[in-house]
């Protein structure tokens, strides 16, 4: 178990059940998984872009990242289908802890400005989704060796019904949100 798990199951849960009043376990709000996701329109021209981003984004989140691929073809864009437009990772169980553990506690304080997050990233359903303009604020990125800077966007995936639950859980976690 994770420390970030070992924290929600011990000091989350409790006060969960007593705000919102469950009734059944069943019905607390936890999270289900958490997805990575960089778009790289300029990968069209360059590969080597892609490669760079694949390889970053396996180091961050410490499981391979997926190639997205087109689906359809664009001519302003000069984009045909199946041409790789970006990478993804689904993070679940241990590792979705492990990097939101990462995320909250290490790389977010490393923004520089940094003054909370927004909280107006929640689609109605919970779900909370937070973009990083540079991938250079994960301490497993070496700043000197990345060429360009990427922007990243992690969507948090919540069995809450509402945005005020999935807002609770993520802030009891220890989501830094903006007061």
């Amino acid at each position: 178990m994770t420390r970030l798990e070992k924290i929600y199951r011990e000091k989350v849960v409790p006060v969960l059940q007593q705000e919102f009043s469950y009734t059944s376990s069943m019905q607390l709000p936890c999270l289900e998984k958490i997805s990575v996701n960089i778009g790289l329109g300029a990968a069209t021209q360059n590969d080597k872009l892609m490669d760079e981003a694949v390889a970053e984004l396996t180091a961050i989140a410490g499981q391979k990242a997926v190639v997205t691929r087109a689906k359809k073809s664009i001519a302003a864009f000069k984009l045909r289908a199946g041409m790789p437009i970006g990478c993804r990772v689904t993070l679940r169980k241990d590792r979705m802890w492990d990097f939101l553990d990462k995320l909250m506690n290490f790389a977010l304080p490393r923004v520089r400005d940094f003054r909370g997050v927004a909280d107006r990233g929640f689609d109605g359903r919970g779900n909370f989704t937070l973009g990083i303009k540079e991938h250079t604020i994960f301490p497993e990125i070496e700043i000197d060796r990345v060429e360009n800077p990427k922007g990243l966007n992690v969507t948090i995936v919540t069995s809450a019904a509402t945005d005020k639950e999935g807002k609770f859980l993520l802030d009891k976690l220890g989501m830094p949100f903006r007061k």
